[in-house]
């Protein structure tokens, strides 16, 4: 009767981690990166940004984060523990004024469960904009 149960047991192991998602590969979030940033211009890094004027945030899976500011995106690349970055979590932010500055650590939870999943620290902010049609 245990070996039926531990059998049973396996195969549902085994039927549930087939279905589920496999983890992107830090290729898989830099090719979707470079997907975003296409036709767009990066300017001079800043240490800061304005949460009020920040619209959207994204998760790039184990690369970066995407703050959308009007047609301006910032591109956060954590100092570390990058590969933390899930497209499944939640970006808990605790922030002291309305800036949200390099070298503050955002936490992650899953968006499902609700368990903290770790925590990141952020370094600067690189804005992008949309390159500017050249003119004849």
């Amino acid at each position: 009767m245990i070996r039926i149960l531990i059998a049973g047991l396996a195969g549902v192991a085994l039927a549930t981690t087939a279905t589920a998602a496999a983890p992107r590969s830090k290729a898989d979030g830099e090719a979707e990166l470079a997907k975003l940033l296409d036709g767009r211009v990066a300017g001079k890094p800043v240490d800061c940004i304005s949460l009020p004027s920040t619209g959207s945030s994204r998760i790039i899976e184990g690369t970066a984060i995407v703050y959308g500011s009007g047609r301006t995106l910032y591109i956060n690349r954590p100092q570390s523990s990058a590969d933390l970055l899930h497209d499944d979590d939640i970006l808990v932010t605790r922030t002291f004024g309305s800036q949200l500055c390099r070298m503050d650590t955002v936490r992650l939870t899953n968006r499902f469960s609700r368990i903290p999943g770790g925590f990141v620290i952020l370094d600067r902010f690189v804005p992008y904009k949309r390159a500017q049609p050249r003119r004849r």
